[in-house]
């Protein structure tokens, strides 16, 4: 009889009446880029709340935070204290120029620098997530000063919670 039970546990049978929930749906972050991308921000959302400014650019091999964005960067650190929901991935970029390596090592110590000053601002670890992406994703795929500009920056793209299909 203990045989004749334990075979009948391990039956690889399946049987749907027997399924159990796996539990509430897993929350997946949206990338919420802007109006500019085609993409409805619901004004009422932290995404659509946050400030507008969204570009933080950097001198050529410099890591260090213009004077010129302090208080754009300032203003996300207020906010996302004030907002503990928003979440922000900080994604750092470089222009072409430099090996691939050192490329995405100095985009990964500008998100960085940005994620300093907004935790300087309040913002708790857990509100950010910093990416590097070097020279992978230009926005201006010229080959002058102006262009190279540009692609040195750090965008501050604010993540908000959906439920997948």
């Amino acid at each position: 009889l203990a045989a004749l039970s334990l075979a009948a546990c391990g039956s690889n049978e399946r049987r749907d009446d027997l399924a159990v929930p796996e539990g509430p749906p897993v929350v997946q972050p949206v990338t919420i880029d802007g109006p500019q991308d085609g993409v409805e921000i619901d004004p009422d959302s932290i995404a659509g709340r946050a400030p507008q400014e969204r570009v933080i650019y950097f001198d050529y091999d410099q890591s260090e935070l213009r004077p010129e964005f302090l208080d754009i960067v300032a203003q996300h650190g207020r906010y996302l204290a004030q907002n503990s929901d928003g979440r922000v991935r900080l994604e750092g970029h470089t222009d072409e120029r430099g090996a691939r390596e050192y490329n995405i090592a100095l985009g990964e110590a500008r998100a960085k620098a940005v994620s300093r000053m907004l935790r300087l601002q309040g913002v708790a670890p857990g509100q950010l997530n910093v990416v590097s992406y070097g020279e992978e994703l230009p926005v201006d795929e010229g080959r002058n000063n102006e262009a190279w500009a540009q692609n040195r920056r750090v965008n501050v793209i604010y993540e908000t919670p959906t439920v997948p299909n």
